[in-house]
């Protein structure tokens, strides 16, 4: 089996369910040992690092809140302590919580914005300056909604515009380093953010060229491939992984 993150440490942010859990075991079936990272659901975080070490990877837990004032820096620090260095992070952690206009506070702004934007650049901040010279990676969970246009998403999405626009920025800033930053936008996906309305299934499965809604083992493959030496020249884009769908 090919294992092309062979000695490689990754974290992955948000990654105790749904699309960043697949990410975790795909990298370490890749090779790569994987820090999962969680806000608050400690059981099912381990439950990923046993998933992990059962099929003879080599995982660890680093608790902590991305929107936090300490939370990347520890993050980042736990991901160091527990196997010395850090190549890889993937920037998973997000938050959807839809609100039409009239209840759209500048609290429900501040908290989308705090956890998909600011989260994501300060423990990008704090990671970047252990991530290796020449081979670093940085992979962004964006989403096609970005360039969407949906009732009651608007924070949402525009957090997701900012992650596109943030990604392509930091590709430019770190890329004499040699160090990569991409981002991949999922489409419509079975995760338990997953907007389970009847008809809005059924008009993102007929429009989507696959013919169904993706997994995250999908999106987990996309991220895989970015975080590889095969994707060395490729840095500032944002790859779609949604079966051909677009809003």
């Amino acid at each position: 089996m090919s294992r092309p993150l062979q000695d490689k440490v990754a974290l992955v942010t948000g990654a105790s369910r749904g699309i960043g859990a697949a990410i975790a075991r795909r990298l370490a079936q890749d090779g790569a040992k994987v820090v999962v990272n969680y806000a608050q659901s400690k059981s099912a975080a381990e439950a990923v690092v046993q998933s992990i070490r059962a099929a003879g990877g080599e995982a660890a837990l680093a608790p902590g809140d991305v929107a936090a004032p300490d939370g990347p820096e520890r993050i980042v620090d736990a991901a160091r302590k527990a196997f010395g260095r850090l190549d890889i992070l993937v920037n998973n952690a997000g938050v959807l919580d839809a609100a039409p206009l009239a209840d759209a506070t500048p609290e429900h702004y501040e908290r989308t914005f705090a956890v998909n934007v600011f989260g994501l650049v300060q423990v990008t901040r704090a990671a970047a300056p252990h991530l290796p010279d020449g081979s670093g990676r940085i992979v962004n969970t964006s989403s096609i909604g970005a360039r969407g246009a949906f009732a009651g998403l608007s924070a949402y999405v525009a957090s997701k515009a900012a992650v596109d626009a943030i990604t392509r920025s930091l590709a430019v800033e770190l890329g004499p380093r040699g160090v990569t930053v991409n981002a991949v936008a999922p489409g419509t996906t079975e995760t338990d953010m997953l907007i389970r309305d009847p008809d809005f299934l059924q008009q993102a499965t007929s429009k989507t060229p696959l013919g169904r809604i993706g997994r995250p083992e999908d999106i987990a493959a996309t991220v895989a491939f970015l975080t590889s030496p095969d994707a060395a020249w490729i840095t500032g884009q944002v790859i779609d992984a949604s079966g051909g769908l677009r809003f």
